[in-house]
Protein backbone atom coordinates (compact mmCIF):
# COMPACT_ATOMS: atom_id res chain seq x y z
CA UNK A 1 0.00 0.00 0.00
CA UNK A 2 1.20 3.68 -0.71
CA UNK A 3 2.45 5.21 2.37
CA UNK A 4 0.70 8.05 2.28
CA UNK A 5 -2.66 5.86 1.95
CA UNK A 6 -1.55 4.00 4.81
CA UNK A 7 -1.09 7.07 6.82
CA UNK A 8 -4.11 8.38 6.12
CA UNK A 9 -5.84 5.03 6.66
CA UNK A 10 -4.27 4.83 10.19
CA UNK A 11 -5.73 8.36 10.79
CA UNK A 12 -8.83 7.46 9.63
CA UNK A 13 -9.41 4.44 11.39
CA UNK A 14 -7.80 6.55 14.57
CA UNK A 15 -10.74 9.21 14.57
CA UNK A 16 -13.25 6.63 13.87
CA UNK A 17 -11.85 4.88 17.19
CA UNK A 18 -11.83 8.11 19.02
CA UNK A 19 -15.41 9.27 18.21
CA UNK A 20 -16.98 5.64 19.17
CA UNK A 21 -15.12 6.04 22.50
CA UNK A 22 -16.64 9.42 22.74
CA UNK A 23 -20.03 8.22 21.70
CA UNK A 24 -19.95 5.76 24.35
CA UNK A 25 -18.67 7.50 27.09
CA UNK A 26 -21.69 10.77 26.71
CA UNK A 27 -24.38 8.23 26.20
CA UNK A 28 -23.24 5.78 28.73
CA UNK A 29 -21.12 7.32 31.36
CA UNK A 30 -22.39 11.37 30.98
CA UNK A 31 -26.16 10.20 30.25
CA UNK A 32 -26.98 10.78 33.75
CA UNK A 33 -25.60 13.79 34.61
CA UNK A 34 -26.51 15.71 31.20
CA UNK A 35 -30.26 14.61 31.55
CA UNK A 36 -29.76 16.40 34.81
CA UNK A 37 -28.34 19.44 33.56
CA UNK A 38 -31.24 22.34 34.03
CA UNK A 39 -30.09 23.80 30.85
CA UNK A 40 -31.10 20.49 28.84
CA UNK A 41 -33.88 21.94 27.43
CA UNK A 42 -35.24 18.08 25.58
CA UNK A 43 -35.14 16.86 29.21
CA UNK A 44 -36.98 19.09 30.51
CA UNK A 45 -39.16 19.06 27.41
CA UNK A 46 -39.92 15.36 27.68
CA UNK A 47 -40.56 15.74 31.66
CA UNK A 48 -42.94 18.26 31.57
CA UNK A 49 -44.09 18.27 28.25
CA UNK A 50 -46.54 15.06 29.24
CA UNK A 51 -49.80 14.50 28.82
CA UNK A 52 -50.15 14.00 33.12
CA UNK A 53 -52.96 11.59 34.09
CA UNK A 54 -55.76 13.45 36.17
CA UNK A 55 -56.20 13.68 39.91
CA UNK A 56 -59.74 12.28 41.12
CA UNK A 57 -61.80 13.52 43.82
CA UNK A 58 -65.37 11.41 43.96
CA UNK A 59 -64.86 10.08 40.14
CA UNK A 60 -64.17 14.01 39.31
CA UNK A 61 -60.74 15.11 37.99
CA UNK A 62 -59.25 18.08 40.19
CA UNK A 63 -56.01 17.99 38.07
CA UNK A 64 -56.06 17.52 34.64
CA UNK A 65 -53.62 18.34 31.38
CA UNK A 66 -55.01 20.87 28.72
CA UNK A 67 -53.37 20.91 25.56
CA UNK A 68 -51.41 23.97 24.44
CA UNK A 69 -49.61 25.50 21.33
CA UNK A 70 -46.03 25.71 22.98
CA UNK A 71 -42.97 23.39 23.38
CA UNK A 72 -44.43 21.87 26.37
CA UNK A 73 -47.80 21.17 24.43
CA UNK A 74 -49.67 20.30 27.68
CA UNK A 75 -50.66 23.00 30.80
CA UNK A 76 -51.55 21.69 34.20
CA UNK A 77 -55.15 22.80 35.23
CA UNK A 78 -57.06 22.74 38.24
CA UNK A 79 -60.42 23.03 38.20
CA UNK A 80 -61.18 23.83 42.34
CA UNK A 81 -58.13 25.17 43.10
CA UNK A 82 -59.26 27.03 46.08
CA UNK A 83 -60.39 23.36 48.11
CA UNK A 84 -57.33 21.63 46.60
CA UNK A 85 -54.72 23.06 45.97
CA UNK A 86 -52.48 22.30 49.78
CA UNK A 87 -53.47 17.96 48.74
CA UNK A 88 -52.37 18.24 44.87
CA UNK A 89 -49.72 20.57 45.42
CA UNK A 90 -48.80 22.29 41.40
CA UNK A 91 -46.74 20.92 38.55
CA UNK A 92 -45.05 24.17 37.09
CA UNK A 93 -43.00 24.23 34.18
CA UNK A 94 -41.79 27.59 34.67
CA UNK A 95 -40.31 26.24 37.82
CA UNK A 96 -39.38 22.92 36.48
CA UNK A 97 -40.77 22.09 40.35
CA UNK A 98 -43.88 20.23 41.26
CA UNK A 99 -44.90 19.67 45.10
CA UNK A 100 -47.71 17.90 46.82
CA UNK A 101 -49.63 14.91 45.14
CA UNK A 102 -47.96 15.86 41.65
CA UNK A 103 -44.50 15.23 43.16
CA UNK A 104 -46.04 12.24 45.33
CA UNK A 105 -47.09 10.27 42.44
CA UNK A 106 -45.12 11.81 39.64
CA UNK A 107 -44.11 8.04 38.36
CA UNK A 108 -47.97 7.44 38.24
CA UNK A 109 -49.26 10.81 36.60
CA UNK A 110 -46.12 11.55 34.26
CA UNK A 111 -46.29 7.85 32.92
CA UNK A 112 -42.94 6.18 33.81
CA UNK A 113 -44.12 4.13 36.69
CA UNK A 114 -43.40 0.53 36.34
CA UNK A 115 -46.58 -1.03 36.60
CA UNK A 116 -47.42 1.19 33.57
CA UNK A 117 -44.93 -0.77 31.41
CA UNK A 118 -47.97 -2.55 29.09
CA UNK A 119 -49.17 0.51 28.99
CA UNK A 120 -46.35 2.44 27.59
CA UNK A 121 -45.48 -0.77 25.33
CA UNK A 122 -48.77 -0.42 23.69
CA UNK A 123 -48.72 3.18 22.95
CA UNK A 124 -44.74 2.50 21.45
CA UNK A 125 -46.17 -0.23 19.05
CA UNK A 126 -49.18 1.87 17.88
CA UNK A 127 -47.35 5.38 17.88
CA UNK A 128 -50.19 6.79 20.70
CA UNK A 129 -49.58 9.94 22.65
CA UNK A 130 -48.03 9.04 25.47
CA UNK A 131 -50.45 9.56 28.42
CA UNK A 132 -49.70 9.33 32.09
CA UNK A 133 -52.08 7.64 34.43
CA UNK A 134 -54.68 8.41 37.23
CA UNK A 135 -54.33 9.01 41.02
CA UNK A 136 -58.04 8.56 42.89
CA UNK A 137 -57.86 10.21 46.23
CA UNK A 138 -59.68 9.28 49.68
CA UNK A 139 -61.10 12.38 50.10
CA UNK A 140 -64.53 13.00 50.41
CA UNK A 141 -65.85 16.17 48.72
CA UNK A 142 -68.38 16.62 50.76
CA UNK A 143 -66.40 16.90 53.40
CA UNK A 144 -64.03 18.89 52.36
CA UNK A 145 -66.27 21.49 50.67
CA UNK A 146 -67.93 21.40 54.52
CA UNK A 147 -65.05 22.26 55.83
CA UNK A 148 -63.85 24.73 54.09
CA UNK A 149 -67.67 26.41 54.26
CA UNK A 150 -66.48 26.08 57.75
CA UNK A 151 -63.74 27.79 58.28
CA UNK A 152 -65.50 31.03 56.62
CA UNK A 153 -62.15 32.26 55.77
CA UNK A 154 -60.67 31.71 59.15
CA UNK A 155 -57.02 30.86 59.24
CA UNK A 156 -56.13 27.12 60.81
CA UNK A 157 -57.24 24.02 59.52
CA UNK A 158 -59.43 20.45 59.16
CA UNK A 159 -58.62 17.02 59.01
CA UNK A 160 -61.22 14.22 58.88
CA UNK A 161 -60.07 10.45 58.77
CA UNK A 162 -61.95 7.11 58.63
CA UNK A 163 -61.13 5.56 61.93
CA UNK A 164 -61.37 2.07 60.65
CA UNK A 165 -59.25 2.54 57.81
CA UNK A 166 -56.98 5.78 58.27
CA UNK A 167 -58.15 7.11 54.73
CA UNK A 168 -58.29 10.96 54.56
CA UNK A 169 -61.11 12.13 54.09
CA UNK A 170 -60.82 16.51 54.23
CA UNK A 171 -57.60 18.05 54.15
CA UNK A 172 -57.85 21.96 54.69
CA UNK A 173 -55.58 24.31 54.99
CA UNK A 174 -56.63 28.15 55.53
CA UNK A 175 -55.66 30.56 53.23
CA UNK A 176 -55.24 28.56 50.45
CA UNK A 177 -53.69 29.92 46.84
CA UNK A 178 -54.50 29.43 43.13
CA UNK A 179 -52.19 26.09 42.15
CA UNK A 180 -52.86 27.50 38.28
CA UNK A 181 -50.83 30.60 38.85
CA UNK A 182 -47.86 28.69 39.20
CA UNK A 183 -49.13 26.49 37.00
CA UNK A 184 -49.27 29.17 33.75
CA UNK A 185 -46.58 28.70 31.16
CA UNK A 186 -46.33 32.51 31.04
CA UNK A 187 -43.01 32.80 33.39
CA UNK A 188 -43.65 36.45 34.14
CA UNK A 189 -46.82 35.58 35.70
CA UNK A 190 -45.95 33.16 37.37
CA UNK A 191 -42.50 34.21 38.92
CA UNK A 192 -45.13 37.42 40.25
CA UNK A 193 -47.18 34.66 41.22
CA UNK A 194 -44.64 32.95 42.94
CA UNK A 195 -43.24 36.25 44.49
CA UNK A 196 -46.48 37.15 46.02
CA UNK A 197 -47.38 33.69 47.43
CA UNK A 198 -43.91 33.31 49.04
CA UNK A 199 -43.62 36.90 50.70
CA UNK A 200 -47.62 36.88 51.93
CA UNK A 201 -47.18 36.42 55.62
CA UNK A 202 -50.02 34.43 55.77
CA UNK A 203 -47.74 31.57 54.48
CA UNK A 204 -50.68 29.97 52.04
CA UNK A 205 -48.02 27.86 50.57
CA UNK A 206 -47.67 25.85 54.17
CA UNK A 207 -50.19 22.90 53.93
CA UNK A 208 -51.13 23.62 58.16
CA UNK A 209 -52.77 20.15 58.35
CA UNK A 210 -49.55 18.17 58.00
CA UNK A 211 -46.21 20.76 58.29
CA UNK A 212 -45.67 24.23 59.03
CA UNK A 213 -44.81 25.64 62.52
CA UNK A 214 -47.14 23.33 64.35
CA UNK A 215 -49.70 23.99 66.94
CA UNK A 216 -49.32 23.62 70.91
CA UNK A 217 -52.57 21.27 71.09
CA UNK A 218 -53.92 22.67 74.62
CA UNK A 219 -56.75 20.95 75.97
CA UNK A 220 -57.03 17.90 73.42
CA UNK A 221 -54.14 17.03 74.76
CA UNK A 222 -56.22 15.53 77.45
CA UNK A 223 -56.99 12.88 75.85
CA UNK A 224 -53.47 11.43 75.42
CA UNK A 225 -52.65 12.03 79.11
CA UNK A 226 -56.22 10.75 80.17
CA UNK A 227 -55.12 7.33 77.87
CA UNK A 228 -51.67 7.32 79.36
CA UNK A 229 -53.55 7.65 83.22
CA UNK A 230 -56.07 5.00 82.28
CA UNK A 231 -53.39 2.28 80.74
CA UNK A 232 -50.81 2.87 83.78
CA UNK A 233 -53.88 2.39 86.22
CA UNK A 234 -56.00 -0.93 85.52
CA UNK A 235 -58.12 -0.27 88.01
CA UNK A 236 -58.91 3.05 87.22
CA UNK A 237 -62.49 4.30 85.20
CA UNK A 238 -63.90 7.23 84.58
CA UNK A 239 -65.65 7.01 87.35
CA UNK A 240 -62.35 6.72 89.87
CA UNK A 241 -61.67 9.52 92.16
CA UNK A 242 -58.77 11.85 90.91
CA UNK A 243 -57.12 14.69 92.08
CA UNK A 244 -58.37 18.25 90.75
CA UNK A 245 -57.89 21.65 92.95
CA UNK A 246 -58.22 24.97 91.88
CA UNK A 247 -55.15 25.62 91.96
CA UNK A 248 -51.89 23.17 91.62
CA UNK A 249 -47.60 24.15 91.97
CA UNK A 250 -45.63 21.46 90.71
CA UNK A 251 -42.47 20.35 92.50
CA UNK A 252 -39.52 22.80 91.72
CA UNK A 253 -41.43 25.87 90.83
CA UNK A 254 -43.45 28.86 92.19
CA UNK A 255 -45.39 28.63 89.08
CA UNK A 256 -48.95 27.99 90.35
CA UNK A 257 -51.07 26.06 87.41
CA UNK A 258 -54.57 27.43 87.63
CA UNK A 259 -58.08 25.80 85.89
CA UNK A 260 -59.60 27.62 82.89
CA UNK A 261 -60.55 30.79 84.04
CA UNK A 262 -59.17 30.11 87.63
CA UNK A 263 -62.65 27.88 88.30
CA UNK A 264 -63.04 25.41 90.65
CA UNK A 265 -62.89 21.61 89.98
CA UNK A 266 -66.44 20.38 90.55
CA UNK A 267 -68.00 21.08 94.10
CA UNK A 268 -64.48 22.69 94.69
CA UNK A 269 -63.45 19.60 97.12
CA UNK A 270 -60.04 18.98 95.53
CA UNK A 271 -61.22 15.27 94.24
CA UNK A 272 -63.45 14.45 91.36
CA UNK A 273 -64.14 11.61 88.69
CA UNK A 274 -62.00 11.09 85.83
CA UNK A 275 -64.99 11.78 84.21
CA UNK A 276 -65.84 15.14 85.97
CA UNK A 277 -62.57 16.69 85.18
CA UNK A 278 -62.30 15.82 81.64
CA UNK A 279 -65.59 16.89 80.97
CA UNK A 280 -65.01 20.41 82.92
CA UNK A 281 -61.33 20.60 81.11
CA UNK A 282 -59.65 20.73 84.98
CA UNK A 283 -56.00 21.78 84.14
CA UNK A 284 -55.01 20.58 87.44
CA UNK A 285 -55.77 17.30 87.42
CA UNK A 286 -54.54 16.65 84.06
CA UNK A 287 -51.23 18.14 85.46
CA UNK A 288 -51.01 15.86 88.13
CA UNK A 289 -51.97 13.02 86.38
CA UNK A 290 -49.21 13.38 83.48
CA UNK A 291 -46.71 14.09 86.75
CA UNK A 292 -47.80 10.26 88.39
CA UNK A 293 -47.77 8.79 85.18
CA UNK A 294 -43.85 10.06 84.72
CA UNK A 295 -42.14 11.24 82.17
CA UNK A 296 -40.88 8.33 80.06
CA UNK A 297 -44.57 6.76 80.13
CA UNK A 298 -46.28 9.84 79.06
CA UNK A 299 -43.32 10.39 76.48
CA UNK A 300 -44.20 6.30 75.39
CA UNK A 301 -47.60 6.84 75.13
CA UNK A 302 -46.92 9.45 72.69
CA UNK A 303 -44.80 7.59 70.41
CA UNK A 304 -48.05 4.94 70.49
CA UNK A 305 -49.85 7.61 68.57
CA UNK A 306 -47.27 8.56 66.13
CA UNK A 307 -45.10 11.20 67.80
CA UNK A 308 -41.61 11.52 66.52
CA UNK A 309 -43.04 9.54 63.25
CA UNK A 310 -42.19 11.40 60.09
CA UNK A 311 -45.59 9.76 58.49
CA UNK A 312 -45.81 9.62 54.15
CA UNK A 313 -49.48 9.74 53.14
CA UNK A 314 -48.05 9.81 50.97
CA UNK A 315 -47.45 13.59 51.60
CA UNK A 316 -45.16 14.05 53.99
CA UNK A 317 -46.66 14.47 57.81
CA UNK A 318 -43.39 16.50 59.78
CA UNK A 319 -43.19 14.77 63.39
CA UNK A 320 -45.37 16.20 66.27
CA UNK A 321 -42.88 16.93 69.22
CA UNK A 322 -43.24 15.75 73.03
CA UNK A 323 -39.48 16.26 73.51
CA UNK A 324 -38.29 14.91 77.34
CA UNK A 325 -39.93 17.21 79.96
CA UNK A 326 -36.66 19.46 81.98
CA UNK A 327 -38.65 19.15 85.13
CA UNK A 328 -41.52 18.04 87.02
CA UNK A 329 -43.31 21.76 86.41
CA UNK A 330 -42.38 21.29 82.62
CA UNK A 331 -44.00 17.88 82.71
CA UNK A 332 -47.12 19.32 84.21
CA UNK A 333 -47.80 21.60 81.78
CA UNK A 334 -47.18 19.44 79.19
CA UNK A 335 -49.82 16.99 80.52
CA UNK A 336 -52.48 19.37 79.44
CA UNK A 337 -50.93 20.63 75.83
CA UNK A 338 -48.95 23.51 76.97
CA UNK A 339 -45.19 23.82 77.60
CA UNK A 340 -43.17 22.44 75.05
CA UNK A 341 -45.74 20.18 72.88
CA UNK A 342 -46.27 20.68 69.34
CA UNK A 343 -48.37 18.81 67.37
CA UNK A 344 -49.96 18.76 63.48
CA UNK A 345 -54.04 18.57 63.44
CA UNK A 346 -53.13 15.50 61.39
CA UNK A 347 -51.82 13.79 64.53
CA UNK A 348 -54.53 15.03 66.85
CA UNK A 349 -57.24 13.64 64.10
CA UNK A 350 -54.63 10.24 64.58
CA UNK A 351 -55.84 10.39 68.41
CA UNK A 352 -58.73 10.44 67.94
CA UNK A 353 -58.69 7.96 65.35
CA UNK A 354 -57.61 5.34 68.19
CA UNK A 355 -60.04 6.03 70.34
CA UNK A 356 -63.04 5.67 67.80
CA UNK A 357 -61.23 2.52 66.62
CA UNK A 358 -61.32 0.47 69.52
CA UNK A 359 -57.99 1.19 70.56
CA UNK A 360 -56.39 0.39 67.14
CA UNK A 361 -54.80 3.61 64.98
CA UNK A 362 -54.60 2.75 61.52
CA UNK A 363 -52.23 4.63 58.78
CA UNK A 364 -53.46 7.45 57.59
CA UNK A 365 -53.47 7.80 53.68
CA UNK A 366 -54.57 9.82 50.68
CA UNK A 367 -54.29 7.78 47.47
CA UNK A 368 -57.16 5.57 47.20
CA UNK A 369 -56.30 4.19 43.41
CA UNK A 370 -53.41 4.21 40.64
CA UNK A 371 -55.31 4.47 37.16
CA UNK A 372 -54.38 3.90 33.15
CA UNK A 373 -54.61 6.52 31.04
CA UNK A 374 -57.89 4.50 30.68
CA UNK A 375 -58.72 4.51 33.71
CA UNK A 376 -58.61 1.06 35.07
CA UNK A 377 -57.46 -0.19 38.01
CA UNK A 378 -53.61 -0.48 38.65
CA UNK A 379 -53.35 -0.63 42.41
CA UNK A 380 -55.90 -0.27 45.53
CA UNK A 381 -54.49 1.17 48.57
CA UNK A 382 -55.35 -1.41 52.03
CA UNK A 383 -56.07 -0.39 54.92
CA UNK A 384 -52.42 -0.75 57.49
CA UNK A 385 -52.11 -0.92 60.98
CA UNK A 386 -50.21 1.90 62.54
CA UNK A 387 -50.33 0.55 66.44
CA UNK A 388 -52.42 -0.42 69.39
CA UNK A 389 -51.78 2.77 71.73
CA UNK A 390 -54.10 1.43 74.00
CA UNK A 391 -56.28 -1.50 75.28
CA UNK A 392 -60.29 -1.75 74.07
CA UNK A 393 -61.73 -0.72 77.38
CA UNK A 394 -59.65 2.23 77.82
CA UNK A 395 -60.92 3.17 74.41
CA UNK A 396 -64.11 2.72 75.57
CA UNK A 397 -64.05 4.65 78.60
CA UNK A 398 -61.97 7.41 76.54
CA UNK A 399 -65.74 7.14 74.27
CA UNK A 400 -67.73 7.35 77.03
CA UNK A 401 -66.00 10.89 78.75
CA UNK A 402 -65.81 12.24 75.03
CA UNK A 403 -69.78 11.79 74.60
CA UNK A 404 -70.16 13.19 78.36
CA UNK A 405 -68.07 16.01 76.91
CA UNK A 406 -70.77 16.64 73.82
CA UNK A 407 -73.44 16.20 75.96
CA UNK A 408 -72.87 18.14 79.05
CA UNK A 409 -69.38 19.88 78.61
CA UNK A 410 -67.91 22.23 77.00
CA UNK A 411 -68.09 20.86 73.65
CA UNK A 412 -72.05 21.05 73.62
CA UNK A 413 -72.14 22.53 70.45
CA UNK A 414 -70.91 19.68 68.05
CA UNK A 415 -73.89 17.98 69.62
CA UNK A 416 -76.30 16.70 66.95
CA UNK A 417 -80.25 15.60 67.13
CA UNK A 418 -80.55 11.93 66.65
CA UNK A 419 -76.55 11.83 66.57
CA UNK A 420 -74.23 10.76 69.33
CA UNK A 421 -71.14 12.71 69.01
CA UNK A 422 -67.89 12.11 70.83
CA UNK A 423 -65.37 15.09 71.14
CA UNK A 424 -62.62 17.12 73.23
CA UNK A 425 -62.20 20.65 73.19
CA UNK A 426 -59.04 22.49 73.51
CA UNK A 427 -57.90 26.06 74.03
CA UNK A 428 -53.99 26.32 73.81
CA UNK A 429 -52.32 29.55 75.31
CA UNK A 430 -49.72 31.42 73.00
CA UNK A 431 -48.90 34.94 74.94
CA UNK A 432 -50.38 37.38 76.66
CA UNK A 433 -50.91 39.85 73.49
CA UNK A 434 -51.93 37.23 71.26
CA UNK A 435 -55.44 35.29 71.42
CA UNK A 436 -55.10 31.37 71.69
CA UNK A 437 -55.35 28.62 68.89
CA UNK A 438 -58.97 26.85 69.51
CA UNK A 439 -58.93 23.13 69.08
CA UNK A 440 -61.90 20.64 68.53
CA UNK A 441 -61.45 17.02 68.05
CA UNK A 442 -64.09 14.37 67.66
CA UNK A 443 -66.33 11.71 65.93
CA UNK A 444 -69.16 9.99 65.34
CA UNK A 445 -71.26 8.12 65.55
CA UNK A 446 -69.50 7.49 69.04
CA UNK A 447 -70.88 4.06 68.79
CA UNK A 448 -69.98 2.85 65.18
CA UNK A 449 -67.60 5.97 64.41
CA UNK A 450 -67.15 6.60 60.37
CA UNK A 451 -65.42 9.92 60.85
CA UNK A 452 -62.98 12.00 63.17
CA UNK A 453 -62.51 15.46 62.54
CA UNK A 454 -59.63 17.91 63.95
CA UNK A 455 -60.07 21.22 64.04
CA UNK A 456 -57.42 24.09 64.82
CA UNK A 457 -58.16 27.90 64.25
CA UNK A 458 -55.31 30.28 64.49
CA UNK A 459 -55.61 33.25 67.65
CA UNK A 460 -59.65 31.85 67.52
CA UNK A 461 -60.19 33.29 64.00
CA UNK A 462 -62.71 36.13 64.23
CA UNK A 463 -63.83 35.78 67.87
CA UNK A 464 -60.48 36.87 69.16
CA UNK A 465 -60.03 37.36 72.87
CA UNK A 466 -63.76 36.16 73.93
CA UNK A 467 -62.83 32.67 71.55
CA UNK A 468 -62.19 28.79 72.86
CA UNK A 469 -62.51 25.67 71.34
CA UNK A 470 -66.06 25.13 72.38
CA UNK A 471 -67.46 27.92 70.73
CA UNK A 472 -65.15 28.81 67.22
CA UNK A 473 -63.60 25.11 66.71
CA UNK A 474 -66.89 22.77 67.56
CA UNK A 475 -69.33 24.45 65.34
CA UNK A 476 -67.08 23.82 62.56
CA UNK A 477 -66.24 19.95 63.22
CA UNK A 478 -69.87 19.79 63.83
CA UNK A 479 -70.62 20.66 59.86
CA UNK A 480 -68.56 18.16 58.82
CA UNK A 481 -69.42 15.47 60.78
CA UNK A 482 -73.26 16.53 59.05
CA UNK A 483 -72.25 16.55 55.76
CA UNK A 484 -70.30 13.31 55.62
CA UNK A 485 -72.80 11.31 57.47
CA UNK A 486 -75.74 12.73 55.22
CA UNK A 487 -73.79 12.74 52.07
Amino acid sequence: MNRPIRHLATLATAMFVCLMVAATYIQFFQAPRLNADSRNSRTLYREYGTDRGPIIVDGEAIASSSPVDDPYQYQRVYSQASNYSNVTGYFSTSFNSMTGIERAENSVLGGSDSSLLTQRLEELVTGKQPQGGGVELTISSKAQEAAINAMDGQKGAVVALDPKTGAILAQVSIPTYDANSLATHDKTAASEAWDALSNDPNKPLVDRTIGGDQYAPGSTFKMLTATAMLEKNPDMTPDTLVEAPTSYTPPGTSHSIENPGEAVCGDGSGRVTLRQAFVQSCNTAFAIGGVEVGAEDMMAQAELFGFGDTIQTPLRVSASRFPEPESTAALAMDSFGQQDIRVTPMQMAMIGAAIANDGVLMKPYLVQRTLTADLETLSTSKPQVYSQPMSEQTADYMTEMMVDDVNSGTGYRAAIDGIEVAGKTGTAEISSSTPPHTWFVAFAPADDPQIVVAVVVENAGNAGWSGDGGSVSAPIAKQVIEAYLNQ
